[in-house]
């Protein structure tokens, strides 16, 4: 199953203003924040990066395979300061990303 582009246009409403951009990976999309992968959106379903802000959400696989990752409910979605903070916050805990080098 895969995601419905209504709940990534969705996502990205609530994360507004946030620096946030999807894109789409196997069916699937990864969420850039500061250019950063923080989450994957993954059979409609948000799963954050672990990070310190995110400890005490339930955890699991965004797919069979996948380290576990943190899911974010549907309440948690609606309440667009605690989406915000959980995203911002994960994205300043995760690393600059390597420049890539050129073809």
């Amino acid at each position: 199953m895969s995601t419905a582009r209504a709940t990534v246009e969705h996502l990205l409403e609530q994360l507004e203003p946030l620096p946030v951009r999807v894109r789409a990976m196997f069916g699937e999309y990864a969420l850039y924040c500061d250019e950063k992968v923080v989450a994957l959106v993954c059979d409609d379903t948000l799963f954050l990066k672990p990070a310190p802000a995110s400890d005490g959400l339930p955890e699991a696989p965004p797919y069979p395979g996948a380290k576990p990752y943190r899911v974010v409910d549907r309440v948690a979605i609606e309440d667009v300061e605690r989406l915000q903070a959980l995203v911002r916050a994960t994205a300043d805990a995760l690393p600059v990303p390597k420049p890539r080098r050129a073809r």
